[in-house]
């Protein structure tokens, strides 16, 4: 072998041999920085490494990972989606859950919503795994978040000064004698304009005045100050005698926290002490101390994740006889999950505990939740809501002792930060609003009820009432919806049946998300619609609500226009029924508010359908038990507008025949049908305009004015060149009163 060759080899051999010790460098100190929570440092090595080889997927996975505890969730997105495509979530089982975590975080519900109902699919061999377990919660979170993204409050929310908030992490956790006490990550070492790790790096305890609504320069807690461990979360005892905080040892990057006791004499910390094993279970974290009154007795709410709880850090309490004698600590069963339940802040005045939690329906990672305690019983969390909450984490919510205001910690978009916008949490505050002195007007308010449209309700084959050609039904919407519920596992057999292995699974799992993203969530959204139609009822207003009722293509057009009415009508049933029929007043004009709710009824029948979807009564599974079919039979809540002056709850027209079905004809062929028009209210109504969407169309009124009781007749007409198959034109007559009717004409042309 020539010897240029052999020198070449051995040249390529040596850098070979350099490049990967300096990688296996870099990864070995990246490895090392990231277990001690440097993810900066841990961050720029991973991508030296990535650098001189790009195509190692554990490298890719353990720079995503440094993503995430960085909290850089854009990037992370990014990154836990390439390593998904690459490996299928079989090298590393999360790749795809935290891609739709991520995408949470991002706001991103829609692309979560898909991703979540991918991730069930791929986890749902093992139903009692986290993976599909919290694939499952988020898929329900997320599409509880888009209905309340909606949600809006007149709260406003105040970021502290820089010299509290620096570009490190803060979280307050009290005020007391006009002093806001907060925990803050930082080292005296370092100035705060840049991320670094260092021995000095741990999180200490600190106070700053509140005088004249404004905050003074902060100071450490010297005397809570220990070199060699992390002091944080903050809590005094009711009689402002004690002060309860967590005291953090970090044993090779492994913290393991325990909850101390300091005496509080004029203004000073003293004597602390831990307190004993009872609280402090040993080889566990118990963390986040709070102090409150409950039915006259001291108690402490603390998060551990000691045994015999329900995953990860839950909720306990404990009662407090002589200040320092601990019963046996109790889990709070009711909100306490697989996940993490953190931060817990008990308002005695209100039995309320408010805590967070990375499992309930929220709209990020942590969330700020509160649960009642009455009837003897601690009541179902209910989400703080916007915009104390977002899509990043919300912890450490807490009331002052006079109620003015509230203070939380967020790593939301607007913290201070030097390279991650979302990396280290600040303290805002929020101040109790402002009462104006004029009421928001009905168009503000109407405004505020239309964001929370349309409601989409979801109904089974020809119900209600089936085989009827009734345009009017007694059904009640939410029976329906419960027998419509409980035919789950009957919809999932049957679209499944012929199907094997994983076509079946997967056809069973898409009839379920359509039930959990559609027909469940449409009720949720009812009843989230329901309370503030019935509240500005209440305060008088006059609403006109607009429903539009939809039908599969399995049945003549002219009955399903009819089955859509009966649809239309089982939402009139389920309000004048609900709560004892406290919404009837509204229907019947008779609230002493003076408040008026009229339903306008748009019936569509099928004529919208999508028209691949079944129409072949013999082939159930797909136009009866189809998502596609399922998705068409549903009627929407589209709008609610102010009923005039000149309107009446009885002022309507009649069409008879509403849809002309006309059969088989030749193309060019132009047909011609009449329609009757009855005015059936109390006002006389003026035809003021002829909507004709098509060339193809035209349409003669015999007359434009209608007297309470008189009709007048239309002749539609529809050339049918150019057209072929299936064929739906319509037009619209404008009344005054804003009153609409549409004709239809129907066709098959060959």
């Amino acid at each position: 072998m020539p010897r240029l060759y052999l020198v070449v080899i051995a040249l390529f051999i040596v850098s070979v041999s350099f490049t990967q010790t300096e990688l296996k460098k870099y990864l070995d100190y990246a490895k090392e920085m990231y277990e001690k929570g440097d993810y900066v440092h841990s961050l720029s090595l991973y991508e030296k490494a990535m650098g001189l080889d790009s195509s190692a997927i554990h490298t890719l996975w353990d720079y995503a990972e440094a993503l995430r505890g960085y909290k850089d969730y854009r990037k992370a997105e990014y990154y836990y989606g390439e390593i998904f495509k690459r490996e299928g979530a079989e090298l590393f089982p999360n790749s795809l859950l935290y891609v739709g975590l991520m995408q949470k975080h991002n706001g991103k519900y829609d692309a979560a919503i898909e991703t979540f109902k991918k991730a069930k699919k791929v986890y749902r061999n093992d139903k009692k795994a986290y993976q599909y377990l919290k694939s499952k919660r988020e898929f329900e979170s997320c599409l509880w978040a888009k209905s309340n993204l909606r949600d809006t409050s007149d709260l406003i929310f105040e970021h502290l000064p820089e010299f509290i908030n620096t570009k490190d992490a803060e979280f307050a956790h009290r005020v007391h004698n006009n002093q806001l006490l907060y925990s803050s990550l930082r080292a005296d070492s370092i100035g705060g304009e840049e991320e670094v790790y260092s021995s000095a790096y741990k999180t200490h305890l600190f106070q700053t005045e509140i005088k004249d609504s404004s905050f003074h320069e902060s100071k450490r807690i010297e005397e809570l100050f220990l070199e060699k461990f992390s002091a944080g979360n903050g809590s005094f005892s009711p009689d402002g005698n004690r002060f309860y905080f967590s005291l953090c040892k970090d044993d090779n990057f492994n913290y393991k926290c325990k909850i101390m006791v300091a005496q509080f004499e004029d203004g000073k910390f003293l004597d602390i002490d831990s307190l004993g094993p009872i609280i402090n279970e040993p080889g566990f974290n118990t963390t986040m101390p709070f102090i409150g009154e409950w039915d006259g007795s001291e108690v402490l709410f603390y998060a551990s994740d000691r045994d015999d709880g329900e995953g990860g850090m839950d909720i306990w309490y404990s009662f407090i006889t002589n200040g320092n004698q601990f019963k046996t600590p109790q889990n709070l069963k009711k909100i306490n999950s697989m996940d993490n339940e953190l931060s817990p802040f008990w308002d005695s005045k209100s039995n309320k505990l408010y805590f967070s939690s990375s499992w309930h329906d929220g709209f990020g990672g942590y969330d700020v939740f509160f649960t009642e305690f009455k009837n003897n019983t601690f009541e179902s969390p209910v989400n703080l809501a916007i915009p104390v909450n977002s899509p990043a984490n919300d912890l450490y919510y807490f009331e002052t002792i006079t109620g003015d205001s509230s203070f939380f910690s967020s790593n939301r978009l607007g913290t201070n930060y030097s390279k991650n916008p979302t990396c280290c949490s600040d303290i805002f505050m929020l101040r109790k609003p402002i009462i104006p002195s004029d009421p928001p007007s009905i168009s503000e308010t109407l405004e505020d009820l239309n964001k929370r449209l349309p409601v989409t309700l979801y109904f089974h084959n020809d119900v209600p009432n089936p085989r009827s050609w009734d345009s009017v039904s007694s059904v009640n919407y939410i029976n329906s919806y419960t027998d419509y519920s409980a035919m789950l596992n009957e919809y999932k057999k049957e679209y499944a049946k012929g199907l094997v292995k994983s076509k079946a699974k997967d056809a069973e799992d898409d009839i379920e998300d359509f039930f959990v993203q559609y027909v469940d969530q449409g009720v949720k959204d009812l009843f989230l619609f329901r309370d503030l139609l019935l509240e500005e009822l209440e305060n008088g207003r006059r609403i006109q609500m607009t429903v539009k009722g939809f039908a599969s293509p399995l049945a003549k057009t002219d009955y399903n226009v009819n089955l859509t009415k009966r649809r239309i009508w089982s939402l009139r049933n389920y309000l004048m029924d609900f709560d004892n029929g406290i919404f009837r007043p509204f229907f019947e004009n008779s609230a002493e508010s003076g408040g008026q709710l009229m339903i306008v009824e748009v019936p569509f029948g099928e004529y919208t359908a999508n028209q691949l979807t079944s129409d072949n009564p013999n082939d159930i599974q797909n136009s009866v038990y189809s998502r596609a079919a399922a998705i068409e039979r549903k009627i929407e809540i589209q709008s609610v507008d102010v009923i005039k002056d000149t309107d009446t709850l009885s002022s309507f027209v009649i069409v008879s025949p509403t849809v002309q079905v006309v059969g088989e004809v030749t193309q060019g062929t132009l047909i011609t049908k009449k329609f009757s028009v009855k005015n059936t209210g109390e006002t006389s109504l003026e035809l003021s305009n002829i909507e004709i969407p098509c060339e193809c169309n035209t349409a003669l009124a015999n007359k434009t004015y209608l007297a309470p009781g008189e009709m007048l007749e239309v002749e539609m007409t529809f050339d049918t060149t150019n057209y072929a198959g299936h064929t739906v034109k319509s037009v619209t007559l404008i009344f005054s009163n804003d009153l609409k009717a549409r004709l239809v004409i129907t066709s098959e042309v060959k």
